[in-house]
């Protein structure tokens, strides 16, 4: 059996609440979520892993992703274009959150827009599905995503810090 994954925590004081960032032994990305919502990125984790198959030890900015992150929040958005992220996923989440990381900086698109960019116009509520399984929150700008309508809808932090994330980056 192989050697569980070494995965590092560390949590960074934001404006609008602890965010949690899980970095591997490389410094990649393995997950970022808020601290109210850890029960369920672990939950991810052990979907995405395996309950037993990885290590998570407390950890001071893992891989420099603490110091990228406080630079988002402190203005720097392009920042988190240029992390390294690592996942599992079945294809369909890998199609989408590859897509998700293709959404510029100040926009937002709709459900729809994704499944489009995904090659699957028909896909529109696996595509949001995917989605919301997203381990690698703002990183991974699953935010971005919007109703067709205009509307702010589903996103796992609540809907006051999607607002907050999408006027930070300008995208409202």
């Amino acid at each position: 059996m192989p050697e569980p994954l070494d995965f590092k925590l560390d949590r960074l004081a934001t404006p609008v609440g602890e965010l949690l960032i899980v970095a591997d032994a490389e410094g990649r990305l393995r997950a970022v979520d808020w601290s109210d919502y850890e029960s369920r990125m672990r939950r991810l984790l052990d979907r995405y892993y395996g309950t037993g198959r990885y290590t998570i030890s407390p950890a001071r900015d893992p891989g420099g992703m603490t110091k990228a992150m406080s630079a988002y929040f402190k203005g720097d958005i392009a920042v988190i274009d240029t992390l390294p992220v690592e996942t599992t996923g079945t294809p369909l989440q890998r199609s989408v959150w590859l897509a998700l990381r293709k959404i510029r900086q100040g926009t937002k698109i709709s459900y729809a827009e994704l499944a489009l960019r995904i090659g699957s116009p028909r896909a529109v509520r696996a595509a949001g599905l995917a989605n919301g399984q997203n381990p690698i929150s703002i990183v991974v700008p699953c935010h971005r995503v919007i109703g067709s309508n205009g509307t702010l809808t589903g996103y796992g932090g609540g809907l006051p810090r999607k607002k907050w994330l999408l006027e930070h980056e300008g995208a409202l």
